[in-house]
């Protein structure tokens, strides 16, 4: 780079890397503002906090009487958000920090590679098998058995063994202490096991993507203008999908657990707002290696919202729920906010 000179550009003879590395990087473009950053720590706190909160603390209020029908949006429009998230706003900024046609993606064995690939195809296989591990596990330790014809049934396509094994459920039995599964504290605390952990991967990932957000907004430039109001509603669609996530899980003896994650959510971006302030003058999110950690971090964060969005909430929600609502109209409702706030989301992502 050191010999690249930009205003008398050799084709023939200028690397793909010194073009790309000379369009990508640039120094520190803080331009202050100090004030109105500062008021983003403070209103971004309150309006996320207070969407993952809402649908937490209106389940735990029936006075409140809050339509089941809000509760569905919230609860499938949340679904939408992480979905867009996923592939909008993590997946394709991963691409565009460490992709193969980026400075990062043409320089030494970054090049040799699809690493941003590679990355997300390994944090998708990792927390599958988490979330296959404390399945096995929480189906040990309550001892639940599991019907094996269905697995023969699926490998020898026969259409009515597979159709007999679909409607079997792991069945309960008796564990250790010779207590049935069926006991109802033991039931809801197998179910909070299973949901719970599905949900904290989920969580990890969105607060892995906060984080960057918020160390950008403190330092960035001219885009700050848009970027600020645009962040107030993206961390507010994704809260009120943790949110409705969250209040659907049955918390049990655990009830200080929902306080701390949402607090837990709300806390992350304001925080790095901060800390971003802090380095105003010397953090460069433009520089190689900030593009690495924000590439490498928005791939590992994609690997887990994609694993999670598309398996633990749309296959599990719309495909293999025994419970799903048989109601068509209400099932288009579902597929509706969901869709909505897919669409919503992958707009915001034009500037965010």
């Amino acid at each position: 780079m050191s010999s690249f000179n930009a205003s008398n550009v050799d084709l023939s003879t200028a690397s793909k890397e010194d073009v790309l590395c000379y369009l990508a990087l640039s120094e520190n473009d803080y331009n202050g503002h100090l004030g109105a950053r500062i008021s983003s720590i403070f209103v971004i706190l309150f309006v996320s906090t207070a969407f993952t909160f809402f649908p937490v603390v209106a389940k735990r209020n029936p006075g409140w009487k809050i339509p089941h029908s809000v509760y569905l949006f919230a609860r499938y429009f949340g679904t939408g958000v992480i979905v867009a998230t996923a592939f909008i706003h993590l997946l394709d900024p991963a691409y565009s920090s460490i992709g193969p046609n980026t400075c990062v993606g043409s320089s030494g064995h970054w090049g040799d590679y699809s690493w941003c690939a590679a990355i997300v195809l390994t944090s998708v296989m990792i927390i599958f098998l988490m979330d296959l591990a404390a399945e096995v596990y929480v189906e040990h330790k309550y001892g639940v058995e599991r019907d094996e014809s269905a697995t023969d049934a699926i490998l020898t396509s026969n259409p009515h063994a597979h159709a007999g094994a679909s409607d079997e459920r792991p069945t309960p039995t008796r564990s250790k202490s010779n207590e049935l599964f069926s006991d109802d504290s033991s039931n809801a605390e197998r179910s909070f096991r299973q949901q719970i952990a599905a949900f904290l991967i989920l969580e990890f990932g969105i607060i892995f993507h906060s984080v960057i957000i918020g160390l950008n907004l403190g330092v960035t430039g001219e885009e700050f203008a848009t970027l600020y109001p645009v962040l107030v509603f993206h961390q507010s669609f994704e809260g009120l999908g943790i949110g409705a996530r969250m209040s659907a899980i049955p918390f049990g003896r655990h009830k200080w657990l929902p306080w701390v994650l949402c607090l837990a959510y709300g806390l992350t971006t304001p925080i790095s707002i901060a800390i971003g302030l802090g380095v105003r003058t010397t953090y460069n999110p433009d520089s190689k290696v900030a593009l690495i950690v924000q590439g490498v971090l928005n791939a590992v964060s994609a690997g887990i919202l994609i694993y999670s969005a598309l398996v633990e909430l749309l296959a599990r929600d719309f495909l293999f729920d025994p419970c799903r609502t048989k109601r068509r109209s209400q099932l288009l409702y579902m597929v509706f906010c969901m869709l909505l706030g897919a669409g919503i989301m992958a707009l915001i992502g034009k500037w965010a």
